[in-house]
């Protein structure tokens, strides 16, 4: 009987010994559970939800505590800094007071009245005056921004960091894990005692599910750890602009993944060594690792971030990423989505006729033109 007789043969008594969707659901359960037996894969996932807890909590701790620049003022002195913005002020006595103050460093400097000075007062510091206290106390004029920018550019640089760094670490891990599994069944033979049991396609659908129920877990948790961060250190300006862009991040990179984690196992599946997987999936690698790149370099760009927002497979950074920015209007994320869905049942269709056609052909790499043949 030939590869491809056993191949139908053991679809057709698959499909007798289980309901598709009993089949697909055995197979994403054993994805997950081989998942969540290991420790490494527990480990390196606690060590991710702790990080991101205490980064969360960190800097919203270090945002609310950021007093300003220490300085003494004395009782004559303090009108003078009384609309000054970024200072923690001690109030002393006197001239005295103020410079032991400076002295033994509890301020970096102080501000005094000084009947001689044309402004009526003069700072005190020990070697050189703080910059940032001498900006507090200039006389500046009024200014008017045409094209006011209304999110801080470092805060917008942490999102396109956030998105791009969580996108990067759940689909190249779990889009590896999936390669690896298809690989490791064909190397020990494992997917012939299967195929018999369960149709491929089952077995492609069950695989992906599974590995996108993990990496979805971990996106949502993710999600919880900055609510919970953000509302215990009371940066509730910062999570409400946060909030429909993490939901929309959802959103997208569900389909997403599906898209990614289907790819990856239709590549993994027209080899039969571990060592001549990276041949196949590399190309895949690099689709993962481009939209980090180019969200890191260009998250102030709109033409970039447009662009990425309706490919495929950087829509799931590009477009939340627009959204945070309020460049995105309201129907952008409708469409991209709708291209994106498109584009991950394309990916499906075409995965899974590699699949069917690579998964028993053992020995040398399978051509792609050998594996999209009918």
């Amino acid at each position: 009987m030939s590869t491809t007789d056993t191949r139908r043969s053991g679809g057709a008594r698959g499909s007798s010994a289980l309901g598709s969707g009993q089949a697909v659901w055995l197979v994403a359960e054993r994805e997950i559970g081989s998942k969540l037996r290991s420790k490494a894969f527990v480990i390196s996932t606690a060590i991710l939800f702790l990080g991101a807890l205490a980064l969360v909590i960190w800097g919203g701790l270090q945002a609310s505590n950021a007093t300003g620049t220490p300085v003494a003022v004395t009782a004559d002195a303090q009108q003078y800094v009384a609309d000054a913005e970024g200072l923690d002020v001690t109030e002393v006595a006197d001239r005295g007071a103020a410079e032991a103050l400076v002295e033994d460093g509890t301020v970096d400097a102080a501000v005094v009245a000084d009947s001689s000075s044309p402004l009526g007062f003069a700072v005190v510091a020990d070697s050189s005056p703080p910059t940032q206290l001498l900006l507090q106390l200039s006389q500046l004029p009024p200014v008017e921004l045409l094209s006011p920018d209304d999110v801080n550019a470092a805060l917008g640089y942490i999102a396109a960091l956030g998105f791009g760094i969580v996108f990067l670490f759940a689909a190249s891990m779990f889009g590896g894990t999936i390669a690896q599994s298809v690989v490791e069944e064909k190397q020990t033979r494992v997917v012939e005692l299967l195929i018999s049991a369960i149709p491929v396609r089952s077995l492609l659908a069950g695989k992906v599910i599974g590995n996108t129920i993990l990496a979805m877990g971990q996106i949502l948790i993710l999600a919880a750890i900055a609510i919970i961060g953000l509302t215990v250190t009371d940066q509730t300006a910062l999570l409400q602009g946060l909030g429909g862009p993490i939901a929309w991040f959802a959103i997208f990179f569900l389909f997403g993944f599906i898209l990614l984690a289907s790819l990856f196992a239709a590549a993994a599946s027209m080899v039969s060594r571990m060592e001549d997987v990276g041949s196949t999936t590399t190309p895949l690698t690099m689709l993962i690792m481009a939209p980090y790149f180019l969200v890191i370099f260009f998250n102030d760009n709109p033409l970039v971030l447009g662009i990425m927002s309706y490919v495929p497979f950087s829509a799931p950074v590009g477009m939340p990423m627009r959204i945070f920015l309020g460049q995105a209007l309201w129907w952008e994320p409708l469409l991209s989505i709708a291209i994106l869905i498109a584009t991950c049942i394309a990916a499906i269709l075409v995965a899974s006729r590699i699949y069917e056609n690579s998964l028993l052909r053992m020995g040398g790499r399978v051509k792609l033109s050998e594996a999209l043949a009918r």
